[in-house]
């Protein structure tokens, strides 16, 4: 199989690679950028723990290709906290609310969240759920994930002057 150049920014940097057509965006992001954040679970798209964002849009990267992603804006959990190293609204709340264990889950999970509330700054409980249906964790039993999502919210409704 013949390579192709792709050519994306990632987390603010931009990042070249020659790489097979074939080559998924999270292993893309894991071998050629060594971002390990994002996590590789189920490999089938349904666990959420690979999840970066492409472009604004969360993704999960493990059913999409690196030459997909070829131009576009790419943002993994390396790339969510502040350029200072302070954590965002999202990751602080979920180290406030327990909303991790194990912690596999949760780049995923704090992707996923930033960009839902981004699009959603005063969800309903109805709302978190149905934006959590789509990641997976075994270990926590999301209560406090929800109160993470609830607290991360009024945070940035607060700062946004809301």
């Amino acid at each position: 199989m013949s390579e192709r150049s792709v050519r994306m920014t990632v987390n603010g940097e931009v990042r070249q690679a020659s790489v097979e057509p074939r080559l998924t965006l999270a292993d893309f992001l894991r071998e050629k950028c060594h971002l390990t954040g994002t996590h590789l679970g189920c490999e089938h798209g349904v666990c959420g723990a690979c999840t970066v964002m492409v472009d604004g849009a969360a993704v999960r990267s493990c059913l999409a290709f690196a030459v997909q992603a070829d131009g576009a804006e790419v943002t993994t959990i390396e790339g969510i906290a502040h350029p200072d190293g302070e954590l965002s609204a999202v990751q602080a709340a979920f180290r406030d609310c327990h909303g991790l264990q194990c912690g596999f889950c949760t780049p995923g999970f704090v992707v996923s969240v930033t960009a839902f509330l981004r699009d959603n700054p005063g969800p309903s409980d109805e709302e978190v759920l149905d934006a959590l249906s789509g990641n997976l964790c075994r270990c926590t039993g999301y209560q406090g994930i929800i109160r993470a999502v609830h607290q991360a919210a009024g945070t940035l409704r607060e700062a946004a002057g809301a």
